[in-house]
């Protein structure tokens, strides 16, 4: 990893901070080197959950650094638009649980990689935004897509439209976030919501993450049928049978790793 990535694993954890002071911004090969890292971690059958945080207690990320955009160079803007998109929608489809910890402001792109999240976790200082249109850009990292599922179109074009930054509390309110949390204290709520992830089934984790993403793009009925599917699928394996026999025997189970060659 570079500089602007820092990566530490704990077990089945995968803690993932973004450090490019002041504002942690995203560079083109930050962008390149998540994408990447999502990829590795993919592969790595003892991880099953991403944090993902800022260094330093005032910004998660602040997105793009503008001067990147300062000379209206067209297929620079091309090249960027590529990486904040296959950055973040590889995030977004990552098979384990990622959980953004907002220890600050998030900011275009900073917030549209937090959207690529499954949870979002915020403390209560911190501000977010995508106040693309104000510098006669707009989000290109899935933001426009991910908000509006979200919170909905209207708090969707009253942040992107009408360039509206939301407080902690609203964000909570409007489902932005999940949870509010005191300054300081994002990181260890994520982490603690990673611990909870390690007492699921690998194989069934990933089935249900699938399930739940899939309603993004199919019709309910479609939606019913996979569900069945995936249900019987998982007699395919091991975990299966550990995790209810685990609980008739009041112990806990001791799951196995998704084998990736299956």
């Amino acid at each position: 990893m570079s500089r602007t990535l820092k990566l530490e694993k704990d077990r089945h954890i995968a803690l993932v901070t973004i450090s490019n002071p002041p504002a942690n911004t995203w560079t083109h090969d930050s962008l390149i080197e998540l994408e990447a890292l999502v990829e590795a971690l993919e592969a790595d059958a003892d991880i099953t959950a991403l944090v993902i945080t800022g260094d330093g207690d005032k910004f998660f990320s602040a997105g793009a650094d503008l001067k990147t955009f300062a000379d209206g160079d067209k297929g620079m803007a091309a090249t960027m638009a590529v990486r904040f998109g296959h950055a973040f929608e590889r995030l977004a489809n990552y098979r384990g649980v990622s959980i953004a910890a907002i220890n600050g402001y998030a900011m275009g792109g900073g917030l549209e990689c937090a959207l690529a999240c499954d949870v979002r976790i915020v403390e209560r200082q911190a501000r977010l935004a995508l106040p693309e249109a104000r510098v006669g850009l707009l989000p290109c990292g899935c933001g426009t897509q991910h908000l509006t599922r979200l919170v909905g179109e209207g708090w969707a074009k009253r942040m992107i439209l009408c360039g509206e930054q939301v407080d902690a509390d609203t964000a909570e309110r409007i489902g932005l976030v999940e949870e509010v949390v005191d300054t300081g204290k994002a990181l260890e709520r994520a982490m603690a919501l990673a611990e909870g992830v390690a007492r699921q089934s690998p194989a069934a984790l990933e089935h249900c993450k699938t399930l739940i993403m899939s309603g993004r793009e199919r019709g309910m009925s479609d939606g019913f049928r996979l569900e069945r599917e995936l249900f019987v699928d998982l007699f395919d394996d091991p975990n299966q049978r550990e995790g209810v026999n685990a609980f008739l025997e009041k112990r806990e189970p001791q799951w196995t790793p998704v084998d990736r060659g299956r």
